[in-house]
């Protein structure tokens, strides 16, 4: 893998041995446009075919915040990373080893971000060295030669010349053309290929299915004429049945394995895929999808659903949440079960709305006016975001009480295998009890230990009784009495302790004891596990444990945090450095997590935290952990 001293021209004679085989156990795969040419489709499908194929998998869409961002602009870089291995994957990884590109200045907006392994091979659509304006031509030679100084393998590929031996826009066909050359370079099944093409174009008619397999088909022949390397990555050895979705798609299936009949959203980026896979097959389960005209509107209709008996999902992300607010607070005064899934993206306002972030944690918890608890949950992998849904769906309508499951743009279009789930009747939501109410059963008969109370289904007969977001009695009716306020409020308030007593303490990654603990929610899981492990194969006593449940916290957490000399949360949001000019003690801005954790466990957390609109990669990881225990060594 010793880069070469100049561009390899393409196309080349093929060596006579054969090519270069490389045997890979992990690897990091790129590809980058323009927005519009549809890498992230031949992303995906590389990715799907890996998965069934046996490999480890995990896919980072590369997605501009304009819709149709100006061509040629590495602000604009449209693509998306696949990272491929022999075992299980997690995370987007650190270094890129190969990466195609189908213009220079695409190419370069991944070099800002990126890192790019020293001995990277670079494929590089090669029609701008021959373009009509000078300007472009010199641009282009000038990456090329940058490159080349560098020390990347450059090939330069007419990869629209080649297209339009095929097809009539060749622009259009490039994405399936790349496919086919990773197919060959990684030794892809190219029946797995086709038959994923045929899937990802079922709605298009039978000759633009056959035109993509043609050009995959090229793209294969093409690689194995012409290139000098091919990889070989050896699949995961398993009897376990496993299926391969993104975030998005698991959400929307753990809604319909969860028995909830009733999805209503409004389309907001990254949560929008989520309503289109339900669309497509919600109804085939007998549920429905409601596309209302605002987020305020679709979660009251969520609400309303739920109110006649059936629990219901709203999904939306940072944005919409802002705007659910009030109906937040109606759901809880009213003890209407609510599942809510915030798909977080980058903030505040439009902020970045095709980035990952991790803002909206304590918004979820206190945003609402008046004390209005909730649940909170967080989901940490492709799997969690099925089985999340599931346990949200149970705790609303036991506790009648909105539950709201964090996702994030990492999740909503990452890829990654696991298990296939066995269908359990125990997922679904019990029959409506739908008998006579007893006389004298009020409304809100609150345990007084629990604070739990019978649901009473409008239609119930003799269970007619007042809805209201005022403050109520016992039998619903307003009361603004100092006592029934207080009384109600305790009795809400009760239900979280209640489900907190249930919570098992989360599991330690590494010894019980040590110097660093890094605590994560959410997606920065995987990340932060490479990083403990290889930590941990340094010698070095660092450990981590990652919070599912934020609202309430499970029992047992400040004694792990207090079995180390230093915590530290990691998470995807904003945090002061301290070293920042003007920051001190006295104002210093924690990070979401440890706000939380401070306030509950009076332990000095350490917080680092990133708000790039990047998911966050191991080596950062390990990098900041390192820092904090040379930091112990000196106040020791």
């Amino acid at each position: 893998m010793n880069p070469t001293p100049d561009t390899i021209p393409a196309p080349a004679d093929a060596d006579s041995a054969g090519p270069q085989v490389i045997s890979l156990t992990d690897t990091v795969v790129e590809i980058v446009s323009d927005a519009g040419e549809g890498v992230q489709k031949a992303g995906v499908s590389f990715a799907t075919v890996s998965a069934k194929m046996g490999n480890g998998i995990w896919t980072v869409e590369i997605i501009p915040a304009d819709i149709q961002p100006p061509s040629r602009d590495p602000a604009g870089a449209s693509g998306i990373r696949i990272r491929l291995g022999t075992h299980d994957i997690s995370n987007m990884g650190d270094k890129i080893d190969l990466i195609v590109a189908f213009n220079e200045q695409s190419l370069l907006g991944r070099l800002d971000v990126a890192n790019f392994d020293p001995n990277c091979r670079i494929l590089l659509e090669n029609k701008w060295r021959e373009h009509p304006d000078p300007g472009i031509q010199k641009g282009y030679i000038e990456v090329v030669d940058r490159l080349i100084e560098e020390g990347y393998q450059i090939y330069e590929v007419p990869l629209e010349e080649l297209c339009a031996e095929h097809v009539g826009n060749p622009r259009l066909g490039k994405n399936m053309y790349v496919l086919g050359m990773l197919c060959w370079m990684y030794s892809r099944d190219m029946d797995l290929a086709r038959q994923q093409i045929t899937e990802i174009f079922r709605h298009k008619s039978q000759k633009i299915i056959d035109n993509n397999i043609v050009l995959l088909d090229a793209g294969y022949e093409w690689a194995a004429s012409n290139l000098d390397f091919r990889f070989d990555i050896p699949a995961i050895k398993t009897d376990v049945d496993r299926v391969v979705m993104n975030g998005n798609q698991a959400i929307a299936l753990g809604v319909m394995a969860s028995g909830m009949e009733m999805c209503a959203m409004y389309p907001i980026t990254p949560a929008t895929s989520a309503s289109h896979f339900l669309a497509e097959a919600f109804e085939s389960v007998g549920g429905m999808v409601h596309q209302a005209e605002d987020e305020i509107a679709a979660c009251a209709v969520a609400i309303g659903a739920s109110y006649a008996g059936k629990c219901a999902v709203t999904i939306t992300s940072g944005p919409g949440m802002s705007l659910k607010t009030e109906l937040m607070g109606l759901a809880t005064m009213a003890e209407i079960p609510l599942v809510m899934v915030n798909v977080q993206r980058g903030g505040p306002s439009t902020g970045l709305p095709t980035k990952v972030e991790q803002g909206d944690l304590l918004a979820s918890i206190f945003s609402t006016h008046g004390d209005a608890p909730k649940v909170v949950m967080a989901v940490a992998t492709i799997e969690d975001c099925f089985y999340s849904i599931l346990t949200a769906r149970k705790i609303a309508e036991t506790f009648r009480i909105p539950v709201i499951v964090l996702s994030d743009a990492n999740l909503a279009t990452d890829q990654q295998p696991f298990p296939r789930p066995e269908f359990s009747s125990e997922w679904l939501a019990p029959p409506i009890d739908q008998r006579p109410v007893q006389e004298g059963t009020m409304p809100y008969d609150w345990d007084e230990r629990t604070g739990l109370s019978r649901r009473i289904i409008p239609g119930q007969p003799g269970g007619t009784f007042t809805v209201t977001g005022l403050a109520h009695t016992r039998d619903g009716k307003v009361a603004y009495a100092p006592d029934v306020n207080q009384h109600s409020m305790e009795r809400r308030s009760r239900k979280l302790a209640a489900l907190q007593q249930t919570l098992k303490a989360p599991e330690v990654t590494g010894e019980p004891e040590g110097d660093l603990l890094i605590v994560g929610w959410g997606s920065t899981k995987g990340a932060i596990d490479e990083a403990v492990a290889n930590l941990q194969k340094e010698g070095l006593a660092v450990s981590s444990v990652h919070l599912r449940f934020l609202q309430p916290m499970a029992s047992g957490i400040g004694g792990i945090l207090r079995g180390f000399k230093r915590v530290m949360t990691v998470e995807i949001n904003y945090a002061d450095e301290v070293d920042g000019d003007l920051i001190n003690e006295d104002n210093e801005r924690y990070s979401n997590l440890a706000w939380l954790l401070r306030a509950r466990y009076l332990i000095d957390i350490r917080s680092w935290a990133t708000v790039y609109g990047t998911p966050l990669r191991p080596s950062d990881i390990a990098g900041r952990a390192r820092k904090e225990l040379e930091s112990l060594e000196v106040e020791a």
